[in-house]
């Protein structure tokens, strides 16, 4: 087999001027050939038609060389492949040695690439994005609404949600613009909020009001902000700080990602986003392990002296069924009230019992969350209410705690082109400190208000049921249609009175105002339609 590679490469020499003739590169394949037929004055020179024929014969041996080659075992075909690179250098051999001796690695599956995710609840739908490249991949959201409350507040004003905010009027409620960088294993991602979130989401963090420089203003316009940096290492491991989505709660902060446009409140009361730094370990293509460390509960800064930590596992082991855990620790989140610790758990999982694309009934999933946390010191107790001696006297700290859950079932029809949900949830949170402060005469969470309580052992308990009618006659853009009821045992939705004094807010927000009795009651019954594009 040696002899028979020695012979073909001589040949290849030989006829290299040849072989150039006969591709068209006449100038230079003429020149060759003339110094190699004048290099010995015995050879007769042949004409064109004689050196294609021996160019014929030569292909036809080159051939049968080539068939014998492969013919041969697999560890002599890697001979010629040595011999060829010594010719060149005894490093070049070496390395073609080495590479012969130890087989490539395979490339490792990507993180849950093994199947298609589009049917999650929080997880958008598109399966291309509408343009890509090597550097940037671009992100364009809008969520436009109008929603109609039975309750009919004159101030058109609906509290108590953290999606749906005004009665009777069309809202822009999203408006993000951004996208994703990615070069030489570098990440960065913004998105921007302008709309109705640029104001709702700030106003429901306290933290600002613990030193300067208007976090909340600096903060406002952008929903997620952060950089990073990829290690090739297990299936992929990913380092970033900034503000980034949490999916505590399940539902994704964009709507259009969800299976519904009000989530219960479970979703609603919990946070959307987090400040500080996370790594996304996927330690196989199937699992994701996330510690994070992090300013506080939803806020852009600390509210005492110590910041909390937390972390996902999120676990997809079919195609047909996603784990995700989130846990939250030690975060003192009680603003101006150092030592009040805070605890929470929020697990979920989502199962698609049901998957005919072809029928008219396409799919059908369903997904169950639970939630369990509480609070304990600086004058509240997690397990129950608790004497403490404070100056001598037993001082009785109230039960603070939060436990709710929520079920959704989604079906698909027509190859994914309309959608159906049903679904709902429930909440006890005694302390109320989950509770999304109504903006009665313009309070925050920051400002409080008299007119609703966020004290230690005030009740709170709440329910919601909803139905979701989706048209998606493209992966960019849902057409919805929602029906929700919500329901709390004490004064909390806006009534007809509104919850704005005539004229206005006045004074400080959230303050008293003479004469001026917000108008709460304990349901609210609304219908909402949005239009939602992702691209």
């Amino acid at each position: 087999m040696k002899i028979s590679f020695l012979l073909l490469a001589a040949t290849v020499v030989l006829l290299a001027p040849t072989i150039a003739f006969g591709q068209g590169s006449a100038s230079v394949a003429q020149g060759a050939s003339s110094a190699a037929l004048s290099s010995d004055s015995a050879t007769p020179r042949l004409s064109r038609a004689e050196m294609l024929e021996e160019l014929d014969r030569m292909r036809l041996r080159i051939q049968q060389l080539e068939d014998q080659l492969r013919a041969e075992p697999a560890e002599t075909a890697a001979v010629p492949a040595v011999a060829t690179a010594s010719a060149t250098s005894p490093a070049a051999a070496k390395t073609t040695t080495v590479a012969a001796q130890e087989p490539s690695k395979p490339e490792k599956a990507a993180p849950f690439a093994f199947a298609d995710w589009s049917w999650l609840n929080g997880n958008p739908r598109t399966k291309k994005a509408a343009f890509d490249s090597e550097f940037f991949t671009p992100e364009i959201r809008a969520d436009v609404n109008y929603t109609y409350s039975f309750n009919r507040p004159s101030d058109d004003t609906i509290g108590g949600s953290s999606e749906v905010f005004r009665s009777g009027e069309f809202q822009l409620e999203q408006l993000g613009v951004g996208g994703d960088f990615h070069y030489d294993n570098v990440q960065a991602r913004v998105m921007t909020q302008f709309g109705m979130y640029s104001a709702t989401t700030p106003r429901n963090d306290a933290s600002p009001a613990r030193g300067n420089w208007d976090l909340d203003t600096a903060y406002r316009y952008i929903a997620e902000g952060y950089g990073g940096y990829h290690f090739n290492a297990l299936h992929g491991i990913n380092a970033q700080a900034g503000i980034f989505m949490s999916y505590v709660g399940l539902f994704s902060y964009y709507n259009f990602d969800n299976w519904a446009y009000q989530p219960s409140y479970v979703s609603s009361n919990t946070p959307w986003f987090f400040n500080g730094m996370r790594v996304q370990i996927f330690a196989t293509d199937k699992l994701k392990i996330e510690p994070w460390l992090i300013n506080g509960w939803q806020s852009y800064g600390r509210f005492n002296g110590r910041p909390g930590i937390g972390g996902q596992i999120l676990w997809r082991p079919t195609a047909w069924f996603s784990f995700v855990g989130n846990q939250y620790a030690l975060g003192e989140d009680a603003l101006f009230t150092p030592g009040r610790v805070r605890y929470h758990t929020d697990d979920s999982i989502q199962v698609k019992y049901y998957d005919r694309p072809e029928s008219r009934i396409s799919k059908a999933a369903f997904s169950l969350t639970g939630d369990a946390g509480c609070e304990h010191g600086g004058g509240v107790s997690c397990a129950g209410n608790s004497s403490h001696m404070m100056n001598g006297q037993s001082v009785i700290w109230p039960k603070q705690s939060f436990l709710g859950f929520m079920l959704y079932n989604r079906v698909w029809f027509a190859r994914d082109r309309y959608g159906l949900t049903l679904g709902g949830g429930k909440i006890n949170n005694p302390g109320r400190y989950l509770v999304l402060l109504p903006p009665i005469n313009g309070a925050t969470a920051i400002s409080g208000t008299p007119y609703f309580t966020e004290n230690p052992g005030d009740p709170y308990k709440a329910w919601d049921a909803s139905a979701t009618f989706d048209w998606m006659p493209s992966q960019y853009i849902t057409f919805r249609s929602e029906y929700n009821h919500r329901e709390s045992n004490v004064p909390y939705f806006t009534c007809s009175g509104g919850i704005t004094p005539a004229g206005g807010n006045q004074g400080p927000p959230g303050s008293i105002v003479p004469g001026f009795t917000p108008d709460l009651c304990k349901h609210e019954n609304r219908m909402t339609w949005a239009m939602l594009v992702k691209f």
